[in-house]
């Protein structure tokens, strides 16, 4: 089962990629959103989720700042984001992919199929 974990400090934008999800992705899933990453950070522990979909920009801690806390956890990560200037360094954080938002249909249909076939061929 798929446990995606959104973190995005815009209620509407999180709200927005939660419908999406549940529209577009067929498969059996949980998917949570928060606000706060740093919330987030003790959300993981107890929710476990195999992707997170993640904000760059925010306040307190950004995306980049949550994943240098978040270490050690095995998730996938997709940055949705409306800033283009980060996508060099989430290749250096082996994010799966990265959207920008607006959160085009077939693209987050495209990036969430990466992370199902990653995760069947990781329990093969």
């Amino acid at each position: 089962m798929l446990r995606i974990l959104i973190i995005d400090d815009e209620e509407a934008a999180g709200n927005i990629l939660k419908l999406l999800i549940e529209k577009f992705i067929p498969l059996e899933k949980d998917v949570c959103y928060c606000s706060n990453p740093q919330e987030a950070l003790k959300l993981i522990i107890s929710f476990k989720p195999t992707l997170i979909m993640l904000d760059i920009e925010m306040p307190n801690m950004n995306g980049f700042d949550f994943l240098n806390q978040a270490l050690g956890y095995d998730f996938d990560v997709i940055f949705t984001t409306a800033f283009d200037q980060y996508a060099i360094k989430a290749i250096r954080f082996s994010a799966l992919d990265y959207l920008l938002k607006p959160i085009d249909s077939v693209e987050l249909q495209s990036a969430i199929n990466r992370h199902i076939i990653k995760q069947q061929n990781q329990h093969a």
